[in-house]
């Protein structure tokens, strides 16, 4: 595992994220992409001086012969991908969600079995700042958590007229989700607050839908409760007019001890008002990336376990799961 060979499988908009990650590590070769479209994949290889492309994962596979593969492709076809990587003995770094359900994942999980290292690129406890605040409360500063509130805003999926909402100008197909900000946005934020405060239960949502164009919700009010008891509240709105395209994030951590608010750019303490914690939200934007990418490889040198391991993972899509429930949406 010294010198990696890694296969990318998808040359989509976030597999230019991917890339630079890669790029990042020391002694890796992306030797191929693939992707249906050719032209698509010619283009990533040209720019990050990958070798080979193919439009099918399998010859890809099978003409290179990888220690890894980086699966960048629609949710529906990564289990059969994995799948895939994994009969040919080949390491997998799959984006998220794994599958559309847990039933697929648990499936998915049980197949692949031990054969192969398996990790979930669930990229947000990754971000620089959520990193921060894990540590930060790990370190003890609020004391023992009681409250917590999550707010995220955006106009990912809704803008002014004559403009056209920047996620669905990115991944149009979004339009077509019927579980749509759960299952592609806060499954990224549930996953950080996990990371930050431990397992948790759902105990209520409710889903709206501000933009009639799309088939699932863009609004979503949770409420959960973590394993020693603290209430934690998501209220988030990814079709609010006037907001950055990308989501804004405030998280208020209310504690016995203190109170820790990370607000868009900026972490502070209200016992110390004066120390404020900045951070670049673009540059943190590929960090997160780079960082998933980097677990991967460290894991996979080391033998040590992936904070987003397949198992880790399938929690976070339970909590996901579980507020579509909660909202009385089937899963």
């Amino acid at each position: 595992m010294k010198n990696l060979k890694v296969a990318i499988a998808g040359a989509g908009a976030i597999s230019e994220f991917h890339l630079k990650g890669w790029l990042a590590q020391d002694a890796v070769t992306l030797v191929a992409i693939c992707d249906p479209d050719r032209e698509k994949a010619q283009l990533r290889a040209d720019e990050f001086g990958i070798a080979e492309v193919f439009t099918g994962v399998a010859e890809m596979l099978a003409a290179t012969r990888p220690d890894a593969v980086d699966i960048i492709t629609p949710v529906g076809s990564h289990a059969s991908l994995v799948r895939m990587a994994a009969a040919c003995g080949v390491h997998v770094i799959c984006q998220k969600p794994m599958t559309p359900t847990v039933a697929e994942a648990e499936a998915l999980i049980a197949d692949v079995g031990e054969g192969v290292r398996f990790m979930v690129h669930e990229n947000y406890r990754f971000r620089p700042h959520y990193a921060e605040i894990a540590r930060r409360v790990r370190a003890g500063e609020i004391g023992r958590l009681r409250h917590a509130r999550l707010t995220v805003r955006s106009s990912s999926l809704f803008d002014y007229p004559g403009r056209v909402p920047f996620l669905l100008g990115r991944q149009p197909y979004l339009a077509q989700f019927k579980r749509l900000l759960v299952f592609e946005v806060l499954i990224h934020h549930l996953d950080a607050l996990r990371s930050i405060l431990g397992e948790m239960e759902v105990l209520s949502a409710r889903l709206d839908r501000i933009n009639p164009d799309l088939m699932g919700e863009d609004v979503a009010l949770v409420t959960l409760r973590s394993a020693d008891g603290a209430l934690i509240q998501m209220d988030a709105n990814i079709s609010a007019l006037g907001y950055p395209p990308l989501p804004t994030d405030r998280l208020e951590l209310l504690g016995d001890a203190d109170t820790l608010i990370y607000d868009r750019d900026r972490i502070s303490r209200l016992s110390q008002p004066e120390i404020v914690s900045l951070h670049d939200l673009t540059a943190n934007y590929q960090a997160c990336f780079t960082g998933a990418v980097t677990e991967f490889v460290t894991g996979l040198r080391n033998g040590t376990p992936f904070a987003t391991d397949r198992l880790d993972n399938l929690e976070t899509l339970r909590l996901m799961e579980s507020i579509y429930r909660a909202a009385g949406v089937n899963v």
